[in-house]
C-alpha cells in the first residue's frame, strides 16, 4: 500500500509530512541519540514474562541503511576491553528501561485516544504531535483492524483526518489573508499599502467562447472594446467563475482567463482567494492554491511531484501531512501565462497520474491542465490575449475575457480614491474630454497612473492645464517619481531641481533595459535578463527601491528577484524616451540599428533634416509590424519631440530636440501616409499620433462637415475617409446602429467605412447598390474575432447566390456574434438555401432570425433549408419565406420540422406562397404534435379557403398546441371558416389569442 494513502492524515499536524515514516523514523532516532540512560540491573520489569506470550509483532518495512547509519551501526560493536558479557548486560539494561518506557507511553496515549473515541468528551488533541505520536496512532488504528474493531478504527481514523484537514485549512487561510488583503496599486516594496476590499472595484468579465490568439497590441484591443456598446452580455462575478451556466451539461474543471496587461487579472484571482480565506464566498471549495508563473519559472530545472510542489509553496499542508489532495475539493490558480518560461508541449509530453510521482515543473503543469493528474481539482488561468493559444482549447471548459472597467466603473474607481466629491468630479470630467485618456482608463492601472498625475498637478499647480494626451500624462508622472525621489530619498525640498546626475542616471538604465526587453517581448526581467542589460542585480534592486512606481521588484518563495514595469505602457514610454535621447545625443537610430556620421549629427543641430527622417523611419517602421507592437511606441516617441513636452522634462533632457517646422513636416508625412490603402488600425493610430503632435485639422475639417450637413463622400479624399472612420469610431456616442446610407449608399463608401461595421451592433446595408464584392469584404469583417456584428441587413441589393455564398461561412464560425440576417430581394435561388442548410446546421452558428423573403427559392429551396432546420445544433427560432414561390410540397417539408424534437422555430412567415387548403392542411396536422413550439404563423395571401380553416381550428383545440398569433389576411375563408376560427377564440383550451382576418375575400 502507498505510503500517503496508509497514513493517518487526521493526526494534528507537526512539522514531518505524515506520509514519510522513514523520515519520522529517523528523526526519533536522532532525538535519542546522546542520551545517558541509567538503570538498576535488578529492575527488571513485571511484564518481562507476559512479552513472550503475545501475539508476534507488526511487521515494518526496513529501509537500507545509509553510509551514515553503517558507521554507527560500527560504532556501537563491543568496545575494545569490554567483555562481551558486560556489554550484553548493559544491552539488556538499555532495553527493559525502553520497554518499561514504551508501556507507560502506551498507557498515556490509549487514555487521550480513548477521550478522542468518546462522544460525550469532544476535547481535540494537541494542536502539535511529535512523530512517535503520529505513529502511535496508526499503529492503534491498526490493532483495533486485528480486533476486529472496524467501527472504532474507521472513526478514529476519520476524526483525526478531519480536525487534521482543518488545522491545514486554517492555517492556509490565515497564510492567503495576510498575503492577499492589502494591495500596493502599482507600487513596489515601498507606499502606504490599501486594503483590496477597500480599493477594489468589480470588473467586466465576459464568456468568450474560444480561447483564439489575439496578438494585436493590446492598446488597440482596448480600442476597440471601448468601441462595444453596452448590451446584455454575459457577465461574470468573480466569485461564480467556475459556476456553469444552465445550457451547459457539464461542471467547469478549467477557466482560463485573458486580458490585456494592467486590465485587472491579478487582482481579480487575489480577491477571489482573499474572499475564499475570509469566508466570504466558495465555501465548498476546501483548499485554494495560488501560484504565478513568474515563480514557477524559477523551478525550471528542478523535480517535483505535484505534492511536493504544493508542499514547497504551501507549507501548512506539508506540516499536516496532507499528502492525497484527491479526497479534497481543490482550487489551481495560475497566473499570468503570458509570463511562463517553462516548455509547455502537449503535443510531445509523457503522460502522469500519479501525483507522488517527481518530474519536471512544466510536465506537472501540462498533466495538470490535460486533467490527467489529480483531475477533480478546477484550475483557473490567467493570461495575456497574445498567449491564449498556448493551452490547447480541448484542455479548456470556459474562457472568459476581463474587460476592465465600463465608464460607470472608471468614475466608481475615481470616486473611491479620491474622497474630495469636487476634486473627483473634476478629474472626471477632464478625463471626458480626453478620448484617448478615457478609452485608457478601461485598464485599472492607468486609472491609478492617471489619479497619481492628476491629483499632483491639482495640488502644485492651482488652476493650471491638466494633460491631455498620452505622452503628457506619462511624462508628469515620471515627473511626479523624481519628485518623490528627491524628497523621500535624497532629503530634498519641493522647490529643489528634480533630477539629479544619479536619477538620470537611473532613468537612462531603465530606458535602455525597457527597449531592449521590449524588443525582445518580455514584459518581466531576470537576473539573466538584466546582466544581458549591463544592470546588476543589486543596482536594479535600489531602482526599484527608489522608483517604486514605475519599475518593481518581486521576491519569490526563496527570495528569487524578478523584475518589471508597472505596466505594459510605463516599458514602452521609458522604450520611447530611451530612442528619442539616444538620437538627440549621439545621432544614432535604434529602430535602424545605424549610426549616422558625426558630421550628420552636427548638421542635424542646425537643420534638423536627420530628426525629420528619424521620425519618418519610425512611422515607417511602426506602420510595417503586422499586429500594430509599436503604435504605442511611436505615440510616446512624436509627442516627446513637442517643445512643451521636452520643457516638462528639463533637467533630464540635457538637449532638446526637433523644431516646430520640424514637427511639421512630420504632420505632413503622416498625413500622406493616411492618403495610402492602409488597414483601419493603423490609420487610427496615426490620428493618435497627429493628436500627441496637437494637429487635429484633418479631423476638425470633417466634423464641421459632419455638424454642417455638408459632407460630401463623392470628394472625400482616402486621408479625409480615414478621418471620417476615426471620427465615427472615437465618438462618445454607443455604435448600435449604423446606417450606411446616412453617408452615401455605394459600395465605395462600404468599403471605406469597413472598420465602422465591425464596431456596430446592428448595420442597415439594404438599398446600398452592394454587389459580390460587398460579400467578400463583409466576410473578412465577421470572421474577425473583434467584430461586433449581431444585426445586418443587406435587402434589396443584387447579391445573386454567388455572393451570398462568400458571406454565409463567415456566419458559422465560433466567434461569429450574428444572430439576425435580413436578405430580403437579393435575387437567390434553391442554390443559395443548399449553402445556408449548412449554417443552420452548425454546431457554432448563431444564427436565431433569417428573413428570405421575395427570393425564388421554390420548394427545392425550401427542402434544403428544412433539413438543416431539423439539425439538433439548429438555433433558429424565426424563419421568413414571403413570396418565396413556394406551394404545398414546400409545407410538407416544413411540417416534418415542425414536429422535430430539436427544432427551435417558433415564428414562421409563409405569406403571399400559393400553399392553398392541402398546404395547410399538412401544417395543422404537425401543429397538434408535442413537439410543436410554433407560437406565431403568418399565412396572409395564401388561397386558403373554409377548408384550411377547419384543418387549423382542429389544430387549435388541441391541447399541445402553442400558437398565439395567427395571420389568415387576403385569403378566403368565408363567413363560417371566419365564425369557426372566432368562436376558438372564446375556448379557454385554446391559446391563441391574435387572429388577422383583413381584406377577406
Amino acid at each position: 500500500m502507498d505510503q500517503c494513502e496508509d497514513r493517518e492524515e487526521g493526526v494534528p499536524p507537526s512539522k514531518t509530512p505524515l506520509c514519510e515514516e522513514h523520515e519520522n523514523q529517523t528523526i526519533a532516532q536522532r532525538k535519542n541519540q546522546g542520551r545517558t540512560i541509567r538503570r538498576n540491573d535488578n529492575d527488571e520489569p513485571k511484564h518481562r514474562k507476559r512479552a513472550k506470550s503475545r501475539s508476534p509483532p507488526i511487521s515494518f518495512k526496513i529501509q537500507p541503511l545509509s553510509a551514515a547509519e553503517r558507521v554507527d551501526q560500527q560504532s556501537s560493536e563491543v568496545p575494545s576491553g569490554q567483555s562481551a558479557q558486560q556489554h550484553q548486560t548493559q544491552l539488556d539494561s538499555i532495553f527493559m528501561l525502553l520497554e518499561d518506557n514504551i508501556i507507560t507511553f502506551v498507557k498515556n496515549e490509549l487514555k487521550k485516544i480513548q477521550k478522542v473515541l468518546s462522544p460525550d468528551d469532544p476535547e481535540c488533541l494537541e494542536s502539535q504531535r511529535s512523530s512517535s505520536r503520529e505513529a502511535f496512532v496508526k499503529i492503534t488504528v491498526d490493532f483495533l483492524r486485528r480486533m476486529k474493531q472496524e467501527e472504532l478504527a474507521d472513526r478514529l481514523q476519520s476524526r483525526t483526518t478531519i480536525r487534521n484537514f482543518q488545522w491545514s485549512q486554517c492555517e492556509l487561510k490565515s497564510s492567503l489573508k495576510k498575503k492577499f488583503q492589502c494591495v500596493f496599486e502599482g507600487i513596489a516594496k515601498a507606499g502606504n499599502p490599501t486594503l483590496l476590499n477597500q480599493i477594489y472595484t468589480e470588473l467586466y468579465i465576459t464568456e468568450e467562447g474560444t480561447a483564439e490568439v489575439n496578438d494585436e497590441h493590446e492598446v488597440r484591443q482596448i480600442e476597440t472594446a471601448s468601441r462595444k456598446p453596452d448590451r446584455p452580455e454575459t457577465t461574470i462575478r468573480q466569485e461564480d467563475i467556475f459556476k456553469a451556466s444552465p445550457e451547459r451539461d457539464e461542471p467547469i474543471r478549467t477557466v482560463l482567463t485573458k486580458g490585456v496587461a494592467g486590465i485587472g487579472k491579478t487582482v481579480l484571482t487575489q480577491k477571489y482567494t482573499l474572499d475564499w480565506a475570509e469566508d466570504k464566498a466558495n465555501q465548498d471549495i476546501q483548499f485554494i492554491f495560488p501560484f504565478t508563473f513568474r515563480e514557477l519559472n524559477v523551478l525550471k530545472e528542478e523535480k517535483f511531484s505535484l505534492v511536493e510542489l504544493v508542499h514547497h509553496f504551501f507549507t501548512e499542508t506539508k506540516e499536516a501531512g496532507i499528502c492525497s489532495f484527491e479526497d479534497f475539493q481543490v482550487v489551481f490558480i495560475f497566473d499570468g501565462l503570458d509570463e511562463c518560461r517553462l516548455p509547455l508541449d502537449f503535443h510531445k509530453t509523457t503522460i502522469l497520474t500519479d501525483p507522488r510521482k517527481s518530474t519536471s515543473v512544466d510536465v506537472l503543469l501540462i498533466n495538470l491542465i490535460r486533467g490527467k493528474l489529480l483531475p477533480s481539482a478546477r484550475l483557473w488561468i490567467t493570461t495575456r490575449p497574445a498567449a491564449a493559444n498556448q493551452i490547447p482549447p480541448d484542455c479548456v471548459g470556459m474562457v472568459t475575457e476581463v474587460r476592465g472597467f465600463t465608464d460607470p466603473q472608471k468614475e466608481e474607481y475615481f470616486r473611491k480614491r479620491f474622497r474630495d466629491e469636487e476634486q473627483a468630479s473634476r478629474i472626471i470630467s477632464h478625463i471626458k474630454t480626453s478620448r484617448s485618456l478615457h478609452i485608457m482608463c478601461h485598464i485599472p492601472v492607468f486609472c491609478w497612473i492617471t489619479a497619481t498625475v492628476l491629483e499632483d498637478v491639482l495640488e502644485t499647480r492651482e488652476g493650471g492645464q491638466l494633460p491631455k494626451t498620452l505622452t503628457e500624462m506619462y511624462i508628469h508622472f515620471l515627473v511626479v517619481q523624481a519628485k518623490v525621489k528627491k524628497v523621500k530619498y535624497d532629503g530634498g525640498a519641493e522647490t529643489d531641481p528634480h533630477w539629479t546626475p544619479e536619477s538620470r542616471k537611473m532613468i537612462k538604465s531603465l530606458g535602455k533595459l525597457a527597449f531592449d526587453q521590449l524588443q525582445k517581448g518580455n514584459l518581466i526581467f531576470y537576473e539573466s535578463d538584466l546582466t544581458e542589460c549591463g544592470i546588476d542585480i543589486r543596482a536594479a534592486s535600489v531602482y526599484s527601491g527608489v522608483f517604486t512606481q514605475i519599475f518593481k521588484e518581486e521576491r519569490g518563495l526563496y527570495q528569487d528577484k524578478v523584475f518589471c514595469f508597472i505596466h505594459l505602457s510605463v516599458q514602452e514610454f521609458l522604450a520611447a524616451l530611451h530612442c528619442h535621447r539616444t538620437f538627440i545625443n549621439s545621432g544614432i537610430d535604434l529602430l535602424e540599428e545605424q549610426t549616422t556620421s558625426w558630421w550628420s549629427v552636427i548638421c542635424c543641430k542646425c537643420c534638423k533634416s536627420n530628426t525629420q527622417s528619424f521620425h519618418q523611419s519610425a512611422v515607417n517602421k511602426a506602420l510595417q509590424s503586422p499586429n500594430g507592437h509599436l503604435d504605442l511606441f511611436l505615440r510616446f516617441l512624436l509627442g516627446l519631440s513637442l517643445q512643451t513636452n521636452q520643457t516638462l522634462l528639463r533637467g533630464l533632457l540635457t538637449q532638446t530636440g526637433s523644431s516646430s517646422q520640424t514637427n511639421q513636416e512630420t504632420v505632413q508625412y503622416i498625413k500622406k501616409k493616411l492618403s495610402e490603402n492602409l488597414s483601419a488600425e493603423k490609420s487610427i493610430n496615426l490620428f493618435h499620433c497627429l493628436n500627441e503632435l496637437n494637429d487635429r485639422s484633418l479631423v476638425e475639417e470633417i466634423q464641421h462637415s459632419l455638424r454642417s450637413g455638408s459632407l460630401s463622400t463623392d470628394k472625400l479624399s482616402p486621408a479625409q475617409w480615414s478621418a471620417l472612420v476615426f471620427i465615427l469610431l472615437s465618438s462618445e456616442k454607443d455604435l448600435d446602429v449604423f446606417d450606411l446610407k446616412k453617408y452615401s449608399a455605394s459600395e465605395e463608401a462600404l468599403l471605406r467605412l469597413l472598420p465602422v461595421v465591425k464596431a456596430s451592433n446592428k448595420v442597415l446595408l439594404n438599398y446600398c447598390n452592394l454587389s459580390k464584392r460587398s460579400c467578400e469584404a463583409l466576410s473578412s469583417v465577421l470572421t474577425s474575432q473583434s467584430s461586433s456584428l449581431r444585426e445586418l441587413d443587406m435587402s434589396n441589393n443584387d447579391l445573386q447566390d454567388s455572393g451570398i455564398k462568400l458571406l454565409f461561412p463567415a456566419v458559422k464560425i465560433p466567434h461569429s456574434k450574428v444572430k439576425t440576417l435580413r436578405l430580403t430581394a437579393c435575387n437567390l435561388s434553391e442554390r443559395s438555401c443548399e449553402a445556408l442548410s449548412s449554417v443552420l446546421s452548425s454546431k457554432s452558428s448563431s444564427l436565431r432570425y433569417l428573413d428570405l423573403s421575395r427570393n425564388s427559392l421554390k420548394d427545392s429551396g425550401v427542402m434544403f433549408l428544412s433539413s438543416g432546420l431539423e439539425s439538433p445544433h439548429c438555433k433558429l427560432n424565426t424563419l421568413r419565406l414571403t413570396a418565396c414561390n413556394l406551394s404545398e410540397r414546400s409545407c410538407e417539408a416544413l411540417s416534418s420540422v415542425l414536429s422535430s424534437q430539436s427544432s427551435s422555430l417558433r415564428y414562421l412567415d409563409l405569406s403571399e406562397n400559393n400553399l392553398k387548403d392541402s398546404g395547410v392542411k399538412l401544417l395543422s396536422s404537425r401543429l397538434e404534435s408535442p413537439h410543436c413550439k410554433l407560437e406565431i404563423l403568418s399565412l396572409s395571401g395564401c388561397l386558403i379557403t373554409e377548408e384550411g380553416c377547419t384543418s387549423l381550428a382542429s389544430a387549435l383545440s388541441s391541447n399541445p398546441s402553442h400558437l398565439r398569433e395567427l395571420d389568415l389576411s387576403y385569403n378566403h375563408p368565408g363567413d363560417s371558416g371566419i365564425k369557426l376560427l372566432s368562436a376558438g377564440l372564446k375556448n379557454p383550451g385554446w391559446r391563441l389569442d391574435t387572429i388577422r382576418y383583413g381584406d377577406n375575400v
